[in-house]
């Protein structure tokens, strides 16, 4: 009888190590994507914006901006369209708290990024404004199919006064300019589109991976699918915005990040919370309007005052990177407390 318990034991301990062991590969080989993705992404978006004579901010704001919000454009289609639009309207709100907790922060503790581009604090602005529009929209603690026609209508106009703006601009940030135009790269404009295209691809293979192993991993030693969702579907979402953040301040395209998670926060309360009113109008959670919604403007108005703060740099160095990272950090982490003490 020993012998069967021992060697059902045994069983057991070799299956569970395997999982571990293909969980592992698979997070590794995941990251390596991500890596791999994002320095193909920056090198295709900087060739872009040279050969056709735009600031890299722009490329961030539109191209990559876009691009990176995918992901949670799809999930809110699809989780619409499945009846389940409260999960779109988390992701987006998840997502863009991840971008600038997160995302903005690990930046930040790599190198210090400047806000005193003219085209940076525009850009900041109307972020500001489209979240209180959003609030604005909320305030009935229903989503309407004409909340979503709103909010899907302003993003198109507003991305293309957002570069005109950009374009127009004259205080460039002569420190970013003059490494992004100290690039020595050729690159044929279809080449760049294509390793572009390679990137994105790179990128989404590997968030998919990590998510999907970071969901193995987190059930195998007993945490719930509740909060594998609410925590890791947002961040696996933002992991395309990482990993572009990452491979961009690495090669000094500071402009380039800033563009992509400001336009990435854009997309994702414009489009993607515009998508899942279109298709299913309902209900807005009260959590989400209670505590996510203010954390996620929270984070927005920081970076707001750091913009426009007149009587300091317009910075967000190491110190003001690591207070990020904190704070995201520290929502998580209350997040996951309460639903485990309830």
């Amino acid at each position: 009888m020993q012998l069967v318990e021992l060697s059902s034991l045994s069983t057991l301990t070799i299956s569970l190590l395997k999982m571990l062991l293909i969980t592992l590969v698979t997070f590794v080989v995941g990251l390596a994507l991500l890596a791999l993705g994002g320095d193909r992404f920056v090198l295709g978006s900087e060739a872009i914006a040279k050969n056709l004579g735009l600031p890299p901010i722009v490329i961030g704001l539109t191209v990559a901006g876009f691009a990176t919000s995918a992901p949670e454009m799809l999930i809110s289609a699809v989780a619409s369209a499945g009846g389940n639009p409260s999960l779109a309207l988390g992701n987006a709100v998840g997502s863009n708290i991840a971008n600038i907790g997160l995302v903005l922060g690990v930046a930040a503790l790599i190198q210090p990024l400047t806000l005193r581009s003219a085209a940076i604090r525009q850009q900041l602005l109307a972020l500001f404004l489209i979240t209180i529009l959003a609030v604005l929209l909320f305030f009935d603690g229903f989503l309407s199919r004409n909340d979503g026609y709103i909010l899907l209508a302003s993003l198109f106009p507003l991305t293309a006064l957002l570069v005109v703006l950009s374009l127009r601009s004259k205080q460039p940030d002569s420190a970013h300019t003059a490494v992004a135009t100290s690039s020595s790269s050729d690159m044929g404009t279809l080449k760049a589109v294509m390793w572009l295209t390679i990137g994105l691809t790179l990128m989404l293979f590997g968030a998919d991976l990590l998510v999907d192993g970071a969901k193995t991993l987190a059930r195998a030693i007993g945490i719930s699918d509740l909060v594998i969702g609410l925590t890791m579907v947002a961040v696996g979402t933002s992991l395309p915005e990482l990993a572009v953040a990452i491979a961009g301040v690495l090669k000094h395209k500071y402009d380039l990040v800033m563009g992509n998670i400001i336009g990435s926060n854009i997309f994702n309360l414009l489009a993607v919370i515009g998508i899942a009113g279109a298709i299913e109008p309902h209900e807005l959670d009260g959590r989400v309007l209670e505590l996510d919604y203010p954390v996620m403007a929270g984070f927005t108005l920081v970076l707001f005052i750091l913009a426009y703060n007149q009587r300091k740099k317009q910075a967000i160095d190491r110190l003001v990177g690591g207070v990020l990272l904190g704070a995201f950090f520290v929502y998580h982490g209350s997040m996951a407390w309460n639903i485990f003490s309830t």
